[in-house]
């Protein structure tokens, strides 16, 4: 026999090949003592037999096969020229370091060689799992998983991810069953409805205590997940996308501090490992977006005007969205035909460049590469290039490019990177505002290939991952971006609860928030400017409504919160960031600790009336329980004037306390109104 393990701070993976098969996983949890004896742990873990089994348990192993009447879902499905194929596979090779494991099984006659490699990040503690089958020429993968880890059959429950535009991040809680949950995401992106992750729980867990396995699939053109509890009671998890031989990278993690610990882990590996900004000691800029300001509009006059104003409250980057290039004057024409209109910019973009760069603010530049419109030059010339039938349903009337196809990459690359190189642009945001006609995988690949380009050409040049808002949110895209816009919605109560779930996956920093208009134009709620201002607050800043609307009090408030922000930014998106469980449903909190541990910001949003007269106190997490804190409210003048008891915060004292009060009793906010957020700064003493 045959074992393995992986540690990192978080967890031990030991895994074994008692019979010289696929390997399985034996334990994956809390760390083990480094000396115990692998052997001994294999002969513990094994299940007992019941009447009415098999005379052996089918391995759950990294890679289940059909023929060993395994009772699920296997890990691949081949078809060949006679119908399905069921290979046996042997382990025949494994290279094995302290951080990676490579194994390489195949079949007796050499036609079938799967190979898994599994790499832990210790700095992350997070696990990297791939998978790859070659298979002969008349055979083709139905479905491959990527290495497959048991869930826990302590878990009570699973947590997905629905949603929709301008409601995305839905946590879906389900408890476990015997059965498959299958989710199939064939919209080709990764799409509001489909985030691709799960985690299972134990009974009792929260944010801050409890056990967690935590899944994300890193990869930007739908995938299928599994979810399975087998008769004999075994658990597995599977994620890849459909007919490919390689699955893209799984990312795995384990906690036992809670929902919080496998936040962190993501966090963490997003920043040291994912995302690689062109300046990191860059701080993170002020964005300030033209879209809901003048749509389609484009006046250099008036734009100018708006940047004034931008950059006076504090903006650092002007992104002129949709609306630039060729004929664009709706959403029904001109995507591909990538050249300033010189209509609307006789000069070209370099008049509002330089306007911009005389007010301290770099340029970013919207475009949609992907797309086409059949009222488009580019249509016209290659209408070879689109994507799907000539039937098909068009989306926001726009059609999508076969990126798959070199010549259409080259073309797009040949565009983007002239405009780049004519126009001092710092930033793209770039959108994808349809799914695709059909599933085709294809296109995730083909937009990495063009980006990867992109980004080699132009290094010094920032891309932000936009789907109509969140359509598009993964580690795949991530790899080759640095910001996400996580939803199209900028209503203040919506983004509240869309950040609060993203931030189990996604640090603050990537995540762009923006102060939308005072009523917003996708609810057409009308919200407090301290309220939307401060919910944005809490990530990558940023606002995009017309400046002109505002009253003098809601620009002074504006201004209040950018500066903080900007004070604040060097540590605020590169701490520790946790979501509090508060004992009120009406309250959504969060806390963001400097990574030195000597202060930290509360934000706790109120989006409901309260069921009890008064707000619960709110218990922290994360300080040194004998360290002593003083606490400040820095946003006094959002409180509504309804406590008229001694509550220090409202009445603008400092509270001090310890950091073990302050976890065990919690801080007592103020009387409040829905929409309101409290700001609560710490101190250590």
């Amino acid at each position: 026999m045959q074992t393995w393990r992986l540690d990192c701070p978080a967890f031990t993976l030991l895994l074994a090949s008692p019979e010289g098969g696929v390997p399985e996983a034996i334990y994956w949890g809390p760390p083990l003592p480094a000396g115990e004896d692998a052997d001994d742990l294999v002969a513990a873990s094994r299940m007992d037999i019941a009447r009415g089994m098999l005379d052996r348990l089918p391995p759950l192993s990294l890679c289940p096969e059909a023929r060993n009447s395994f009772p699920g879902i296997p890990g691949f499905e081949i078809e060949g020229p006679e119908g399905p194929a069921y290979p046996k596979l042997e382990l025949r090779d494994v290279e094995a370091t302290n951080d990676r494991l490579r194994f390489d099984c195949s079949d007796p006659t050499g036609g079938f060689v799967w190979r898994a490699e599994l790499t832990i990040h210790p700095e992350a503690d997070m696990l990297e799992m791939t998978a790859e089958f070659a298979v002969p020429d008349d055979h083709r993968i139905l479905w491959l998983s990527a290495p497959i880890l048991p869930a826990s059959q302590a878990a009570v429950e699973t947590i997905d991810f629905g949603g929709r535009w301008c409601g995305e991040f839905q946590s879906q809680r389900l408890p476990w069953k015997q059965g498959a949950r299958l989710r199939d995401n064939p919209t080709g992106r990764s799409d509001h409805a489909h985030f691709p992750a799960l985690l299972t729980h134990e009974a009792g867990t929260s944010n801050t205590s409890g056990h967690v396995q935590a899944w994300h699939y890193g990869f930007s053109g739908g995938h299928r997940m599994i979810a399975e509890e087998l008769p004999d009671g075994r658990r597995q998890i599977q994620f890849g996308h459909r007919r490919s031989a390689r699955t893209a990278p799984l990312y795995a993690t384990f906690s036992t501090e809670g929902f919080n610990g496998v936040a962190d882990a993501f966090h963490r590996h997003a920043r040291r490992i994912i995302v690689s900004f062109p300046d990191p000691k860059r701080p993170r800029p002020v964005h300030y977006n033209c879209w809901e300001a003048v749509y389609f509009r484009h006046s250099l006059d008036e734009l100018k005007e708006i940047a004034g104003l931008a950059a006076d409250i504090g903006a650092e980057r002007f992104v002129l969205d949709d609306g630039w290039f060729k004929g664009r004057d709706n959403d029904r024409t001109s995507l591909g035909d990538w050249e300033v209109d010189r209509a609307k910019w006789p000069g070209g973009l370099t008049p509002l460049i330089d306007h911009v760069a005389s007010l301290d603010m770099s340029f970013g530049l919207w475009m949609e590469p992907e797309m086409v419109s059949r009222d488009s030059d580019l249509y016209r010339t290659h209408p070879d290039w689109v994507l799907g039938p000539d039937d098909q349903i068009p989306g926001r009337c726009q059609y999508v490019l076969d990126i798959a196809r070199p010549d259409v990459r080259d073309h797009l690359f040949t565009r983007i990177s002239a405009l780049l190189a004519e126009n001092a642009i710092d930033y793209v945001k770039w959108d994808h505002n349809r799914i695709l006609p059909l599933p085709d995988t294809r296109q995730a690949e083909g937009i990495y290939a063009l980006l990867d380009r992109l980004r080699d050409a132009h290094p010094d040049v920032e891309f932000e991952s936009c789907a109509s808002g969140g359509g598009r949110i993964d580690f795949g895209i991530l790899s080759r971006t640095h910001r996400v816009w996580l939803s199209d919605s900028n209503d203040a109560l919506e983004r509240l609860r869309i950040q609060h779930e993203a931030a189990l996956f996604l640090p603050p920093e990537i995540t762009g928030s923006h102060v939308g208009p005072r009523q917003c134009h996708t609810s057409g709620r009308v919200l407090p400017m301290g309220f939307r201002a401060w919910v944005a607050a809490q990530r990558h800043l940023g606002f995009e409504m017309d400046p002109r609307e505002l009253t003098d009090a809601e620009r002074a408030t504006l201004k209040k919160v950018t500066g903080w922000w900007k004070d604040n930014r060097r540590w605020t998106m590169s701490g520790r960031l946790h979501r509090l469980d508060s004992a009120d449903p009406a309250m959504t909190a969060e806390m963001t600790i400097a990574d030195d541990g000597g202060r930290f910001v509360l934000f706790a949003g109120q989006s409901t009336t309260t069921t009890q007269s008064l707000p619960r106190p709110l218990r922290l997490t994360g300080l040194e329980p004998d360290r002593s804190y003083a606490l400040r409210l820095v946003n006094p003048e959002d409180i509504p004037a309804m406590g008229r008891g001694p509550n220090a915060l409202r009445e603008g004292r400092t509270v001090r306390a310890s950091g073990a009060f302050l976890m065990n009793h919690g801080v007592s906010l103020p009387v409040g109104f829905p929409a309101t957020m409290f700001v609560i700064e710490g101190e250590a003493a």
